[in-house]
């Protein structure tokens, strides 16, 4: 399981999704519960296999997100 520290914000795109701005300036997806918007510190798995309907970046199955 991967640590990343960023923000989370909502992307209106394809009816509209919660994505991972990271301080490094990297997008990632987020799959599974987002109950955090704002600075935050998200644990999760990057998913393997390429992009989704949404096309923001890989995308992280959050196993915990906590306000950073």
């Amino acid at each position: 399981m991967a640590s990343f520290t960023g923000t989370v914000r909502h992307n209106d795109l394809e009816g509209g999704f919660y994505e991972l701005v990271t301080d490094d300036g990297d997008i990632y997806r987020l799959q599974g519960k987002v109950d955090v918007q704002g600075r935050a510190r998200v644990e999760g798995e990057i998913e393997s296999g390429g992009f989704g309907i949404h096309m923001s970046g890989p995308a992280i199955k959050v196993r915990k997100i906590e306000a950073a």
